[in-house]
């Protein structure tokens, strides 16, 4: 058993950005480097989310402005402020944490983010380059996992990749991503049938649906790779959706929970930063 450590790497590609932030600053080649951070509510967990963001950003240089609202914030009143960060040069990035409250529709949101700034990666003009294979802004977890597995150099051309789970956030990008590296790719839901006797021929297993150690180890092959997205907490710890114990001996490589999928997610959104104002400023 290999890990997969996502906190390793994620430091290496941070202090990469922080140097070349700092040289394009230096040489008065960039400005104007911000993100902007919405947080509706007091939900704990996105609450811990937005502030690992802001910590991320003032580490490689890129300035963050959060807003937090009251959830009782109407719908119309985020889409406003969501329009004039749309129209502010200061602000290369949006990001509007996710659940938001139940009289939100999310799909509204989303959709109201100018495209170019769209550093999440979920706006439909976004989702669409992807699936069509042009050059777009990735959502993060997706982008995360890639690299991680590329890092390792673990080869996706012909192989078999299984992903539970379909959100728009993980599970379908993570297909045209996995697509665009020439693997085979099968998804699985909460409606599959049979789920074990498909998840026991991935040679790369990808398992993002939010049950504690939901995968077992009658549920995998020797040797795949598995990629744990769950964050899951247990009797006061964080556990994965997948059993580590009973499979990390099984496995050839595995994500831990937590220092895996995690620490990548955040660091990618640092980078779509970069690329979305790069993007921006050749326009």
């Amino acid at each position: 058993m290999n890990l997969l450590d996502g906190k390793q790497l994620s430091t290496k590609i941070k202090n990469n950005l922080a140097f070349e932030i700092s040289s394009l600053k230096s040489s008065g080649l960039i400005s104007d480097l911000g993100l902007a951070v919405i947080l509706v509510g007091n939900d704990p967990a996105s609450a811990v989310y937005v502030r690992n963001k802001i910590n991320a950003c003032a580490f490689v240089g890129i300035t963050s402005i959060q807003y937090n609202l009251d959830e009782s914030v109407t719908e119309h009143d985020l889409i406003a402020l969501i329009e004039k960060l749309n129209a502010d040069s200061h602000v290369t990035g949006i990001l509007v944490q996710l659940p938001l409250p139940k009289h939100i529709s999310e799909n509204a949101i989303i959709s109201k983010i100018d495209p170019s700034k769209d550093v999440d990666g979920f706006t439909p003009y976004q989702t669409g380059l992807l699936s069509i294979g042009q050059k777009s802004l990735v959502p993060c977890t997706p982008k995360g996992i890639i690299a991680l597995l590329e890092h390792y150099n673990i080869n996706l051309s012909g192989a078999h990749a299984v992903i539970v789970g379909r959100s728009n956030i993980v599970g379908k990008p993570l297909m045209n991503l996995l697509l665009q590296k020439n693997s085979t790719v099968t998804i699985c839901h909460s409606k599959t049938k049979n789920l074990a006797d498909i998840t026991k021929t991935a040679d790369i297993l990808i398992v993002a649906i939010g049950k504690p150690k939901f995968i077992t180890e009658t549920m995998i092959k020797d040797g795949a790779v598995l990629i744990d997205v769950g964050i899951n907490r247990v009797d006061g710890k964080l556990v994965g959706d997948v059993d580590f114990e009973h499979l990390k001996e099984k496995c050839s490589y595995i994500t831990p929970v937590p220092g895996g999928v995690g620490p990548m997610t955040i660091t990618m959104l640092l980078q779509n930063t970069l690329e979305a104002y790069h993007a921006t400023s050749r326009t």
